[in-house]
């Protein structure tokens, strides 16, 4: 067999209903800076059954976060903000940990999550309340200082969501637009997609490709991987009729409250955004998470990065800001940060290294060292990687979880601290690499 019939045949067996497979893959391989390799498996939805193609989107969870760094490093290249400056400055309102009220929190600690903030319960909440409910003790979402760490800002590394959503709400201060508005006309538009993080504002012909999620969970949260696979974002979107300018709220964590007794699913409680006060409440948006974005979009968005920061003849980052970026901000030394369960030992702004030889290495027999992001939410499971010192990469995305992460162990790697999943999509796109 050839390499890449081999990474095909190793693909095809991550797709199914037995054991650990899932509902619907796809992969795209650069190398040397061009496409060598490209796979689409399965449904993106499953009743009626579509398949997985290479415009297929998904709710892409925190690969959404280097797009929203793209939006900051931009604004930082025309110097309409200083990442080294007190956010409260940008925001409208002071932020501070209360237990640190004299560390000041910049752009940088929230890109590189060393900000001190924490999601708590929830991280994006209603986009008609401000976003400083999470942070004043008579908030709404206060929940008993949930969001703030022990740790002093820029010392320590916790991953935290809540970070993106401020960032989001402080981009929109700078530049006087909606989040996701901003971001289709600046980055987007120019990474060549229709990609969009409300999903109702997309074109009828890209809403038709939208593609559900799907965990094994039922709906009273029964995890059973013998039972069916139950819708858990975008269920239906893509056929019924849809109201432009709506969005859900999309904690994974946890139910929220809305007023400290009303629940907010995410299925069932939708929010008008045409009366949203720019500059409020970003989280709402998810500045974190809720990227739409097909393969083919993110092949372009590897592209831009494998290119340094331009695509097709278009700067869309500078030399500064794109080297900035990916630089290490955050490392850890024993005791400085949370490295969630290993997987995160290096933080740069919006991306983390990979270490080949480290817990968190994605290829079992050969050192490879990456960066880039992964993104886990909703039965959502995907990654943007490129090869240090190289212009090779990968992109890939599936789209179901049939056993709880963390909490079952046959979710947990072979080699290394990466999902079961991600170990032996991102392994075999290695070996492939390799022999190439």
């Amino acid at each position: 067999m050839t390499a890449a019939e081999k990474l095909s045949d190793k693909l095809e067996r991550l797709v199914g209903d037995d054991e650990l497979q899932v509902p619907g893959l796809g992969v795209i391989v650069f190398k040397d800076g061009s496409e060598v390799f490209s796979k689409f498996l399965g449904r993106r939805t499953l009743n009626p059954a579509r398949p997985v193609t290479r415009r297929t989107r998904f709710r892409a969870a925190s690969l959404s976060k280097m797009f929203t760094v793209f939006s900051l490093m931009q604004l930082v290249d025309d110097k309409r903000l200083n990442l080294d400056d007190d956010v409260s400055n940008y925001l409208g309102f002071e932020l501070r940990n209360p237990l640190f009220p004299k560390k000041k929190i910049t752009a940088r600690m929230l890109a590189s999550h060393t900000s001190s903030l924490r999601d708590g319960k929830i991280y994006c909440s209603p986009p008609d309340i401000s976003l400083r409910e999470f942070f004043c003790r008579d908030g709404k979402f206060w929940e008993g200082g949930a969001h703030f760490g022990n740790e002093p800002p820029e010392k320590f590394f916790c991953y935290c969501n809540l970070n993106y959503g401020v960032l989001g709400t402080l981009i929109e201060q700078v530049v006087g637009k909606r989040f996701d508005i901003y971001q289709r006309e600046n980055i987007l538009t120019q990474l060549e997609t229709r990609a969009d993080y409300v999903p109702s504002n997309l074109p009828a012909d890209e809403l038709e490709l939208l593609g559900t999620l799907y965990q094994k969970k039922n709906p009273s949260g029964k995890w059973n991987e013998s039972d069916d696979w139950f819708p858990q974002m975008d269920n239906d979107l893509n056929t019924r009729l849809v109201v432009a300018d709506t969005i859900t709220l999309q904690n994974p964590y946890a139910s929220s409250s809305r007023d400290k007794t009303s629940t907010l699913q995410n299925d069932e409680t939708s929010f008008d955004l045409s009366d949203y006060v720019v500059g409020t409440n970003a989280s709402s948006l998810s500045p974190q998470g809720g990227l739409r974005i097909s393969f083919d979009e993110l092949a372009h968005t590897l592209e831009m990065l494998l290119g340094g920061g331009n695509l097709h003849g278009k700067k869309i980052l500078s030399d500064d800001s794109f080297q900035e970026m990916l630089s290490v901000q955050w490392k850890y030394n024993g005791s400085n940060g949370d490295t969630c369960n290993g997987v995160m030992l290096s933080y740069g702004l919006g991306f983390y290294n990979v270490g080949g030889e480290s817990s968190a290495r994605l290829c079992r027999d050969s050192v490879i060292n990456l960066v880039g992001h992964t993104g886990s939410a909703f039965g959502f499971l995907g990654g943007l990687f490129l090869t240090k010192n190289t212009a090779d990469g990968f992109v890939y995305m599936m789209n179901g979880e049939p056993v709880e992460k963390d909490i079952n162990s046959r979710s947990h790697g072979k080699f290394s601290c990466n999902y079961i999943w991600e170990e032996q999509v991102s392994n075999a796109i290695c070996k492939f690499l390799n022999s190439h």
